[in-house]
């Protein structure tokens, strides 16, 4: 009766884990983003891409983004359908605009955190370095 009892215990805790990582995508610690080399920005935020082109921040921005944006935005910024596929994220400043206010405050939907707010979280320096390489990678 022990090997019953053990296999059936078993299989209720590897449903368990499933279902817990299933829905624990979210839970996820974003990773810092080093910016040397990136001229500083300052306090106030820049209404426009202060490293538009610039090559040291796409390479920036490529690594910050597989870092804190792909899991979800998926790899080279081609989605897999879960968020918004920023390869078609207008460039220049009405692409910026949008850009600014989603990662400052992210987005909540019917009540639920689609997107986390990185103000506070990552620099400047950084969110603008990974919307150079989302720019970058653009398609019409």
């Amino acid at each position: 009766m022990k090997p019953v009892i053990l296999g059936g215990g078993l299989l209720a805790l590897g449903l368990a884990l499933s279902a817990s990582m299933a829905f624990g995508h979210g839970d996820v610690q974003p990773q810092p983003v080093d910016t040397a080399g990136l001229a500083p920005l300052g306090e106030g935020w820049k209404e426009e891409n202060p490293y538009r082109g610039d090559a040291k921040a796409i390479a920036i921005g490529d690594s910050g983004f597989n870092q804190n944006c792909a899991r979800c935005h998926g790899l080279q910024v081609i989605s897999g359908g879960l968020a918004p596929d920023l390869r078609y994220l207008p460039v220049g400043k009405e692409g910026d605009e949008y850009f600014v206010e989603r990662v400052r405050h992210g987005a909540i939907i019917n009540g639920m955190t689609k997107m986390p707010a990185f103000e506070g979280v990552l620099s400047q320096e950084a969110l603008w370095a990974i919307r150079t390489y989302i720019e970058s990678k653009h398609e019409e």
